[in-house]
């Protein structure tokens, strides 16, 4: 198997057949109180300086924002990329031979920041303009032959990049470990892609600047960041800002993320943008990640593999405005699904891989123990419309197979302007806040009895569902622990609930035997008789989904 390197750009964009699509609403968006949520203006008030070189540079962001308006009343243009041939038909070897040389990273010796540029060539043929925004005003970093080393198969390459060729991507690098090492832990790495870690964690799931017509009929949009504003901060400072302007046949922004790398990793990302099309569905936040099989997969000894599990990211977390916890399993199904989460203004959601423990995966390569789990919470009220998750069939860990993002309930109309606010969180297994037991588990198989004369379909399956923390392990003895189990469809039976042998945990199981071709939408939680103990286990069956 191929697995690209952490330090190379590129990605892979979400190709899928619109034939099919299954849609999840169901009782899933059933549960929220969704009234009008509110169009934001902007534009008046500017950007307090929070970097001390932004001090030089007080009107940066409202003069690219300007400037992406203008774009979206204009007709779309693609980038005209000046690559020559031989560097864009470099394979794949050659391009990873291409390796930026260290001692030439931007801010060296100059600030707790440096930054590492990408080669352009390969799947990356679409350079990006990077701006040094300094105190003596703005330049365009030219390319230069010399920020890289030609090694091996690459060899033949050197000196046939012209100067202005761009550069495909960047990465930032930071001691976030320890003081004595500048680890890299953010990359824009192709479109409006980019990736990043906290402190001891591999890079895995992606977000993206913004989302367009995902899953739709018509076709997915891939907006792209053209040009990058760095701004170099001061020696002592661990705060950088980076400005981005994005384009796409639909829409033009202007982005600003204040990036704050530590213990507690964040990313703080203003998004303004400008409509040049009136677009179906805007996807906002969006977060891109692989999903092969994991503990709840049915189809998972179709791989070939010696590895248990296989996966970014194992399930989606919503925490509502009402205060309630969702979790949301991820599958990698035979046919693409398209569920949604409805409610009116969330107050945070993200991928996560809560399995941090490497027994389960095995690969000492990968380190899919080590994958960033990404929380997204507003810091302005989205308003009302729906959280979506895609998951598209897979059958390679090489493709990012899941994707989420929020979606407001009014689409985005030509000439409209909207405004979005969010931070994004890297952490590991849990999130911080989160007071309730939490899954720690799905494991579902043939609803069959051992040697039974008679046996059900495959479709009627049993499932147990793990819950631990929260008051779990504090609860008196002798306390009833009930399960609160609700669906659409579908036949229940031989639901219980049982503590587990360490003590701290409890199970439910139970049996669920579909109604013909009807996704079964269910919905569960643990508690005792006054009170909710664990947050919302939510998952649709698709008998579509049952193994032969």
């Amino acid at each position: 198997m191929i697995r690209l390197p952490q330090s190379e750009p590129g990605f892979k964009p979400n190709r899928f057949s619109p034939k099919n699509i299954l849609r999840t609403t169901g009782l899933l968006s059933t549960f929220f109180i969704a009234t009008f949520g509110a169009i934001y203006s902007f534009g008046a008030t500017p950007n307090t300086p929070t970097s001390g070189s932004e001090i030089s540079q007080p009107g940066l962001f409202d003069a690219i924002s300007s400037r992406a308006k203008l774009l979206a009343k204009e007709n779309y243009k693609p980038v005209v990329a000046n690559i020559p041939e031989a560097l864009a038909k470099m394979d794949y070897d050659q391009y990873r031979s291409i390796r930026f040389r260290p001692e030439a990273s931007l801010w060296r010796n100059e600030a707790l920041f440096e930054v590492q540029l990408f080669h352009a060539g390969y799947i990356s043929r679409e350079p990006k303009i990077l701006h040094m925004a300094t105190n003596n005003g703005d330049s365009i970093l030219q390319f230069k032959q010399e920020y890289f080393n030609y090694e091996g198969p690459a060899a033949s390459l050197a000196g046939i990049a012209p100067k202005d060729i761009g550069f495909a991507a960047f990465r930032l690098h930071y001691p976030l470990n320890n003081v004595n090492y500048k680890d890299e832990f953010f990359a824009f790495s192709g479109a409006s892609y980019f990736r990043m870690v906290g402190p001891n964690q591999a890079y895995g799931i992606s977000g993206r600047g913004l989302a367009i017509d995902t899953a739709e009929s018509s076709g997915e949009e891939f907006p792209s960041f053209r040009e990058f504003w760095l701004l170099k901060p001061t020696p002592s400072e661990n705060h950088v800002v980076i400005y981005a302007l994005l384009d796409s046949p639909s829409i033009a922004g202007a982005y600003r993320f204040d990036m704050y790398p530590g213990a507690k990793n964040q990313v703080k990302v203003t998004a303004r943008l400008y409509a040049r099309k009136d677009i179906k569905k805007l996807g906002v936040a969006p977060l891109t990640s692989m999903f092969l099989y994991g503990e709840n997969s049915v189809n998972k000894y179709k791989f070939d593999d010696f590895r248990p599990e296989v996966h970014n990211s194992d399930g989606l977390l919503m925490q509502t405005s009402s205060g309630e916890w969702i979790w949301r399993p991820l599958t990698n199904h035979r046919a693409l699904h398209v569920s949604s989460l409805s409610d009116n203004s969330p107050q945070a959601f993200g991928l996560l891989q809560r399995d941090r423990n490497f027994e389960n995966y095995l690969d000492t390569e990968a380190k899919y123990e080590k994958r960033p789990s990404v929380w997204v919470k507003p810091d302005v009220p989205f308003g009302k419309g729906r959280l979506e998750l895609v998951e598209i069939p897979s059958d390679s860990e090489a493709n990012d197979n899941m994707v989420a993002y929020w979606v407001p309930e009014q689409s985005m109309r030509s000439g409209e302007e909207r405004e979005f606010k969010y931070t994004l969180f890297t952490y590991d297994a849990d999130i911080p806040d989160q007071p309730l037991a939490k899954v720690l588990r799905t494991k579902t198989g043939w609803g069959a009895v051992a040697a039974q004369s008679n046996p059900p379909p495959k479709s009627k399956r049993q499932f147990a569902i793990d819950f631990q923390g929260g008051e779990l392990d504090k609860l008196p003895a002798g306390t009833q622990v009930q399960a609160d189990l609700i669906k659409n469809a579908g036949k229940l039976s031989d639901l219980q609930v049982s503590k587990l042998p360490n003590g701290k945990s409890y199970r439910v199981s139970f049996k669920i035997e579909p109604e013909g071709s009807n996704v079964v939408d269910m919905r569960l939680f643990i508690k005792t008789k006054d009170k909710r103990l664990s947050e919302v286990w939510s998952y649709p069956w698709y008998p579509d989904n049952t193994p032969n």
